[in-house]
């Protein structure tokens, strides 16, 4: 089941921005991202794992040990483009960590089982 945030204006525009070999505007950009990583705090509720994608936003996510103080034990970073490839199925997980595309640290952060949205 797909999320309805994936077909959202904002990520629409923000995807057809970088399938021109364009960036997208900053607003638009952030607006996409943080429309998606709400969807993955929805799809996996939790505070057990750090989701980072600067300088545009970040969420806690997945059910497990919550953690409350300093850096997280569980973290997810990547780029925007990434990010918004991953959500929406253009990339998949596996495919963004052999490329190194992902910094990931934890045995919890593996999200592969929450995305595509």
């Amino acid at each position: 089941m797909s999320s309805p945030h994936i077909k959202s204006a904002v990520v629409l525009a923000a995807l057809t921005a970088l399938d021109e070999g364009r960036t997208p505007e900053r607003q638009m950009y952030r607006e996409a991202v943080r429309t998606l990583l709400t969807a993955l705090a929805e799809r996996a509720p939790g505070r057990s794992v750090e989701v980072r994608v600067p300088p545009y936003g970040a969420v806690q996510c997945v059910p497990g040990p919550r953690h409350t103080r300093g850096t997280p034990p569980n973290v997810v970073e990547m780029a925007a483009d990434t990010w918004l490839a991953l959500a929406t199925g253009r990339l998949s997980w596996g495919q963004a960590v052999t490329d190194g595309r992902i910094q990931v640290s934890g045995n919890r952060a593996d999200l592969s089982d929450h995305l595509p949205l």
